[in-house]
């Protein structure tokens, strides 16, 4: 009997058991005793601490970058996948020289019970320089000052420790190690080092995954033992990038109040953006900053909070400042500059007609309400600056510091499709107005700061209940009673612009955001008008900070519910009104009276009937449709299935799509899945993501108990979609009909644990970097621009 068929058989398993043991397939193969017999003995990682001092050499600069080009490419495929996001444990980050030599503290960025906002703590921008970092708590890992030894550094002997423990194919990882994503972080120093060791011996680094392997290890330790000397970050910026550069930092800072209002506003759209320039070096990003000195000089960047905070500065500037670092998924928004985007700008906010009374302060009350600090800039400027690069604008929040916990994204569905009003809309102008007389209902809660009062949270509540009352009144007025309302309604993207449709899914505890209307017609949909786009971005983007307390965390949290309901209200309107009061019941079961009151009481004011055409009982399934017909022509098809050519492969896929129910919910939140081919053939890759429905989703807690797993569902996707995969799969492609008929029938937690041994890339697979590194280079292949190193720490245990 093969192994296979032992690990079923003992977990007696019906349909799943039977069919894997059946198939005669073999689980990833052990650690070669070769291997094994090479590592240091157990003790070898606290014995370097007291080895005796190792005399570090001069190092010419040619050799000093080569020692650090080697360790930096063992950081980046080795250590970045966990140590390269807003929540690195430690925060550690090693994606970057000036992120090694930082180090680690037992601080959190993210902590729900902060009593008051700690002091914020972005690389390359908070600090500069060791000692600075030093003053904010951050210890180092490296050898560094009356600890020269390199064998003494925290990096060294956490590396060491892995070597002397590594993981076995038996390790039972969700036993050993701890893996919940807020869990307690143990963030050892130099002293404490050896009772970590004693305590947790299989903690070395990579925590929970396979060690480095001698050339790895070999390349970190010469380069330590060096010193660990850095290179200059300054990377050369090619002439026409630089050309570049000066026209843009022109233009923002010319000194007209049309430039200068123009400029704050672009600005605080694209403040967490990777900004490239499109067909000159698209592989060197840049953010944009303000600055105490001209473009002639060095930045000297203004540090806030946020990006609308008071700069204390008479006079500055806006620049432009390289990003290091191979970039994340998670936090990768990449963004094109070019002259066609630069004449976009003047053509949307300088050759507009409309004169600016007074520029706006940055006082809290104006500065975090873009309604007021933007009064005079036209509201179709704002929103199609927003509409060109929609995907753009909805990521800020999906990979955004806010994006980030189950907490924080029990907001949103689990997948729903994003489409928006035609800024060419009949109302719109006087919208312009509305908004402008109804500013101050529409103030956010960044207004109270980073330390707020939880109970500042009734205050925005009544002041958006009273805008919403206010707007459905004025949709019924512009629409004559939704006469009006038709498709025509529905922005089509001019004809061209792919952005026009967007799917956005979540993984439980993070989210991703993609063109396209993905997969079958989703539970619910939000259509977003300019308002709504406007407040998404100034409460979950700008407004928002990581660093803040929990009054700010929860009033954020909650009035996010607000925009939720919003978006999915201008959906319903779109109904027939006989349909719209039932299909609120159903989304949210379960939820208080309270809640269903609050989404459909914003109906309540409007009562109008949209001139669409419904034949069946199920009008919002129609509406699916037509929105996919009106978009047909530009809504992206990269992940549709119907778009793979091999019929064998689709026809694979299309029943894993089709898995509904208890079956689905065995699934993880986000699988990759490689199918090797035969004949010489590239790999093909595809992503599962499981639909996990809820009663509702207007609860901050008790998510558990409003799962409804009887309705689970599974979208599949070709190619990488999301940023935290849960699970890895590598499936020979003669064996795909087994893999999805594995799936199928899924019937027990256990079942599917059988079915992982056999085709997961498990944490302690042998060959776990190897294929890591593999879909990270088809990845960066497939997609150049927007491509970026996956995030580990979600990984399942087993």
């Amino acid at each position: 009997m093969s192994r296979t068929a032992r690990v079923a058989r003992s977990l007696a398993i019906a349909g799943v058991a039977s069919l894997l043991s059946c198939s005669g397939l073999k689980p990833p193969l052990a650690r070669p005793a070769a291997i094994a017999a090479n590592t240091p003995k157990p003790d070898a990682a606290i014995a370097v601490a007291t080895a005796a001092p190792v005399k570090v050499e001069p190092l010419d600069a040619a050799h000093a970058r080569e020692l650090w080009a080697g360790a930096q490419r063992v950081f980046e495929t080795r250590c970045v996948v966990c140590h390269g996001c807003y929540d690195a444990p430690c925060q550690l980050k090693l994606d970057t020289y000036e992120g090694v030599t930082r180090g680690a503290t037992t601080q959190r960025v993210y902590d729900p019970a902060r009593v008051f906002a700690a002091e914020p703590t972005q690389l390359f921008v908070d600090a500069h320089g060791v000692a600075a970092w030093r003053d904010k708590g951050f210890h180092t890992v490296l050898p560094e000052g009356v600890h020269q030894d390199a064998r003494a550094s925290v990096l060294l002997r956490m590396l060491e420790l892995k070597r002397a423990h590594p993981l076995s194919p038996d390790t039972d990882v969700a036993k050993q190690f701890t893996l919940d994503l807020d869990r307690t972080e143990t963030c050892t120093d130099r002293e404490h080092f050896a009772a970590y060791a004693a305590d947790h011996p299989l903690w070395g680094m990579p925590y929970a995954l396979p060690g480095l392997d001698a050339e790895q290890h070999e390349a970190v330790m010469r380069w330590a033992q060096a010193g660990a000397p850095g290179a200059d970050d300054t990377l050369a910026v090619p002439s026409k990038v630089n050309d570049a550069i000066a026209r843009w930092e022109g233009f923002l800072n010319e000194t007209s109040d049309k430039h200068r209002l123009a400029a704050r506003y672009i600005y605080e759209h694209l403040f967490l953006a990777s900004l490239y320039f499109e067909g000159l070096d698209e592989r060197a990003f840049f953010r944009l900053v303000r600055s105490k000195t001209p473009s002639e000089q060095p930045v000297d960047e203004i540090v806030t909070r946020r990006p609308f905070d008071d700069p204390r500065a008479v006079h500055f500037y806006y620049r432009f400042v390289r990003r290091y670092g191979q970039p994340l998924v998670k936090t990768h928004m990449p963004y094109a500059l070019s002259d066609r985007r630069l004449a976009r700008c003047r053509e949307l906010f300088i050759d507009s007609n409309y004169e600016i009374d007074q520029l706006p302060s940055y006082d809290s009350e104006v500065s975090a309400n873009p309604f007021k600090a933007f009064q005079a800039l036209p509201v179709k400027a704002r929103y199609e600056f927003m509409l060109d690069e929609a995907e753009f604008t909805m990521m800020g929040f999906i990979k955004g510091p806010v994006c980030r916990g189950q907490i924080a994204l029990d907001v949103i569905q689990e997948r729903f499709w994003v489409t928006f009003v035609d800024p060419n809309a009949p109302w719109l102008d006087a919208e312009a107005n509305f908004l402008a007389e109804h500013q101050d209902a529409l103030d956010l809660p960044a207004e109270a700061g980073s330390t707020a009062l939880p109970t500042r949270w009734f205050g925005f509540a009544k002041k958006h209940a009273r805008y919403v009352r206010k707007k459905s009144g004025f949709l019924s007025q512009a629409t004559r009673h939704g006469r009006s309302l038709t498709l025509a309604a529905i922005w089509d993207g001019g004809g061209r612009n792919a952005n026009a449709a967007l799917t956005v899914f979540r993984h439980f505890d993070s989210a991703t955001v993609v063109k396209g209307l993905v997969g079958g017609p989703p539970k619910t949909a939000w259509v977003v008008d300019y308002a709504l786009l406007e407040q998404i971005h100034y409460l979950l983007v700008a407004g928002f900070d990581v660093f803040g307390n929990v009054g700010h965390q929860l009033t954020t949290r909650l009035y996010m519910d607000f925009l939720r309901m919003e978006g999915e209200y201008n959906f319903l309107v779109l109904l027939p009104p006989a349909r719209r009061r039932p299909l609120v019941e159903a989304w949210y079961r379960g939820a208080s009276p309270g809640v269903k009151d609050q989404v459909y009481g914003e109906l309540a004011s409007f009562d109008g009937t949209p001139k669409i055409a419904y034949r069946t009982r199920h009008p919002e399934l129609e509406l699916f449709a037509k929105l996919e017909a009106r978009l047909a022509a530009v809504r992206s098809r990269q992940y549709a299935l119907d778009t793979i050519e091999d019929t064998q492969l689709r026809a694979a896929l299309e029943r894993l799509a089709k898995v509904r129910g208890v079956v689905a919910s065995r699934m993880p939140e986000l699988s990759f899945v490689t199918i090797e081919r035969e004949a010489a053939q590239p790999p093909f890759h595809f992503t599962i993501m499981r639909d996990s429905a809820h009663t509702n989703v207007a609860q901050l807690f008790g998510e558990k108990d409003r799962r409804a797993k009887a309705e689970d569902a599974l979208t599949v996707v070709p190619g990488f979609l999301g940023a935290y995969p849960n699970a890895l799969f590598l499936v020979q492609e003669k064996d795909l009909e087994l893999f999805v008929k594995a799936i199928e029938l899924l019937g027990a937690d256990a079942s599917y644990a059988a079915m992982r041994k056999v085709f997961g890339v498990l944490r302690t697979s042998e060959h776990f970097w190897s294929y890591s590194d593999r879909i990270h280079a088809d990845y960066r292949a497939a997609e150049p621009l927007t491509a970026g190193l996956f995030d580990y720490n979600r990984l399942d245990g087993n």
